[in-house]
Parts: structure tokens; sequence; C-alpha cells
């Protein structure tokens, strides 16, 4: 068979082997580490918090955090204090001057920027973990909590969550370098699947109990799920391609046109931004709750319990929105069209019937505004299919996360893209990617 031929010829290749091996460690005690239990609270007595986060807005934070949340774990804040760094750092990249010249800096303006967001994730978690430490007080019976001293309890607990986030953020950094893939969008993947068979058997028991709709409806929803998975790649994958030409001047003066070709195209994806808007405006989303829910008041109260419920009517429609705005934001920062069309002038390449240059670069521009429309409207639909399967299908709660919403999008986007990165390497030696068929050729040494 072709994959096991496929799982062959990456064994062959040591670098390869290597990266995938030290990424599986590195995601193996990322998950032993979200089973460790804060020091100073009884395991046994976790229910209530298990409770607590089994839908709603602290579910998904679960999920994200593959149950280390309801585990009172020592990553119980998981990766997403770095997430929210990073998001504000690339928010005042567009307004501060200063960060502006980091970006332009190439590898050593990267590694300070890095940096930033590094003491700006110790900020964030210093606030979120005596949140967390509260939370567990108001949620847990007093005989969970072992050390007498409340005040002692609670520094060493953010100081032990704190040090869990910087470890974890550190642990993702170590598999970028060092394994296969993105390691900070791995740790989040990672998280979510560990969640999915529970929630698989949950809805499995809802469905087989009473008027559930018995095994008809699992496997509607199974043939539903497998629809958006399917467009979700297709999502990811899709890509418009501009054809170009090359010239060069001769020696009478003119151009010679086609150099390398009449098939040249730059392939402009249609969700040029992945997954991160997902994460981005799923960040934003916490904040509402957790500022209305500090007010007693009827209003306040009103808008925590909406922005609360992540079915609810209002929460998708922010959600979308928000997703939108981010797609249109990632893609300016992450798709350069000036540098495009300047690298396209340099190595005599032009678009048929655009002038190379500026207008180039205006052309690129609108292009990439009209296929980013459609595309972040159907990443939103997508994003927001899991409210739809709870009101129509009546799907139980935790496993209509992944029928689309953030944890599918990231486990495809994530996939796709470590996938791509073992294709690559089997293509440079030679052997058949994973996305392509053929027969293997020998590899070179």
């Amino acid at each position: 068979m072709k994959f096991i031929d496929t799982i062959k010829n990456i064994w062959k290749i040591e670098e390869l082997k290597n990266r995938i091996l030290v990424t599986l460690g590195l995601l193996l005690v990322y998950r032993f580490g979200a089973q460790v239990v804060l020091p100073g609270v009884d395991a046994s007595e976790l229910a209530n918090l298990g409770t607590q986060t089994q839908d709603g807005l602290l579910g998904l934070l679960n999920a994200f955090t593959g149950g280390a949340f309801a585990n009172a774990s020592v990553f119980a804040l998981g990766i997403m204090p770095y997430i929210s760094a990073s998001i504000v750092v690339q928010l005042m990249g567009i307004a501060i001057p200063y960060l502006q010249k980091l970006q332009k800096e190439g590898e050593s303006g990267r590694k300070k920027i890095n940096q930033i967001t590094r003491w700006l994730t110790i900020a964030i978690t210093l606030v979120q973990g005596p949140g967390y430490i509260y939370n567990l007080y108001a949620t847990l019976p007093g005989s969970a909590f072992v050390l007498p001293n409340q005040t002692v309890f609670v520094v060493s607990s953010v100081i032990i969550l704190t040090t869990g986030c910087i470890f974890a953020m550190w642990l993702g950094e170590k598999i970028t370098d060092k394994g296969i893939g993105n390691g900070i969008s791995l740790l989040i993947m990672v998280g979510i699947i560990a969640t999915l068979p529970i929630s698989f058997v949950q809805n499995f028991d809802s469905r087989t109990q009473g008027d559930g709709g018995g095994l008809i409806m699992i496997l509607i929803e199974l043939v539903i799920w497998f629809v958006i998975i399917l467009a979700s790649v297709l999502l990811v994958m899709a890509v418009r391609q501009i054809p170009v030409q090359y010239a060069r001047r001769t020696a009478g003066g003119g151009y010679e046109k086609n150099v390398f070709g009449s098939r040249q195209y730059i392939p402009l994806k249609l969700n040029a931004s992945g997954v991160m808007p997902i994460i981005f405006a799923q960040a934003i989303m916490f904040i509402p709750a957790a500022v209305a829910g500090l007010s007693d008041s009827e209003t306040s109260q009103g808008v925590a319990a909406a922005f609360s419920d992540i079915f609810g009517f209002w929460y998708n429609v922010v959600f979308a929105l928000l997703i939108i705005v981010f797609t249109y934001f990632y893609t300016a920062i992450t798709v350069p069209t000036n540098k495009m069309a300047d690298d396209l002038k340099r190595s005599g390449g032009f678009i048929p019937g655009i002038r190379p240059g500026s207008e180039t670069a205006e052309y690129l521009d609108k292009i990439m505004s009209q296929i980013t429309l459609p595309g972040s409207i159907f990443l939103a639909l997508i994003a927001v299919f899991p409210a739809i399967a709870v009101k129509l299908l009546n799907v139980q709660q935790g496993w209509a996360l992944f029928f689309g919403g953030t944890s599918l999008l990231i486990m495809v986007g994530v996939a796709i893209d470590t996938m791509q990165q073992v294709n690559s390497y089997l293509l440079n030696r030679h052997y058949d990617g994973l996305m392509k068929t053929g027969k293997n050729r020998k590899a070179v040494a």
C-alpha cells in the first residue's frame, strides 16, 4: 500500500525521523503535564470543576487546554496567554513605530519581538492566574484545598501556573525549531484531540437513550462531520492562480518574453491567514464575558450571560464579524503585495496587461481583497456551524464543538500544515510526497 510505503520512506530520512520523534516526545510531555494537579488541591474533589467546564465558554477553554483546565493542572491556562500576547503585539505593531522598525529588521527584529511577547505572556498569566485560583475557591468545596493558608496557596499556585504557561510556550518553540510543524498550533490541536473521544462517547450515549434518534442520527452526524471536514480542507488549500510572464532585454533593445515558458503563476490563497483569525477572534471573545462579570448590574449580567453561551445568537454574530475582520488584518500583514511586486519586477516578470511596480502591487492587493472576502465569510460560516448543529440537529454540545468551529478548523489547518512540511522533506529526498501519487524514486544521498 502507498501509505505504508510512505511511512517507510519517512523512516528512511534520518533528519525527518528525528524531528518527528522530538515532536511526539514534547507533545507527550505536554499531555503528561496536563494531568498533574496543582499542589494543595485534592484531585478527588474536582467533580464540580468538571461540571462547570462541560459546556459554554469554559468548556471551550477546557477543550483548548486538553482538559487541563478541569483538572486544575499546572497547565490549566494552557498556551492561551501566549496567544493573547501575540495578538496584542501584532496589533501594537500597526501603531507603534518601534515595533514596525523591529518587523523590518529581519531575524534580529523577530527575536526582539518574540522576547517582548514572552514578557507580555508572563504579565497576562499573572493577571489570569489569580482569577483561575479564585474560581477554584468559588467552585470547589473547602475540603478540596489541602493547604490551610489561603495566601500561601494563591501565591504558590499563581507562580506554578505562570511557570506552566512559560514551559508550554517553550515546548511549542522547541517543536517549531527542532520538530515538525508549528509548535504552538500543535499544542492546541493535541489538546483539542484529547477531548474528542469522550465528547463522541457522550453524544453516542445521548443518541442511543430515549428519543435521541439512535444510530441513524449518529450516522447522519458523522456524514455531516466529514462534509464539514472536506469543506475545511478545501478552504485551507484553495488558491487563485495569477498568470505571470517573464521577459529579458535583448541585444536590439527589445524584450524577449516567456523566458521560462508560459505556465508561470503566482498562487494567491483564498484563505491566506489559515486558522489564525479563528484563534485571534476566539481569544477576544473571552473578554466581554470576563469584563461584564465584574459588575453586578442587570445589563452587565445580561452581557456576561450572552457572551458565555458559545451557541447563542449574539455570541456567534460577534464571533463571525471578528473572524472576517481578523482575516483581512492577518492577510494584510502576511501577504506583502508590495514586496511581491518588487521581486517580480527585479526578476523580469510581469502580469500581462499590468505595468510592473506600483500598479502590479495595487492589482495584487485588489485581487487579495476580492478573494479574501468570500474566504473570510466561508471561514466564519464554518466557525459558527457548531451553534447551527446544536440548534437544528440537537447535537450534544461537547461533540458539536467538532462540527466546524474553532476546534475542527484548527485540527484541519494544523494537520495540513504539518503534512506539507513532511511532504517537502519527502520530495527533497526524491520520494513521493504525502499529497502526491506515483512510484517511489531512489533517494539521493
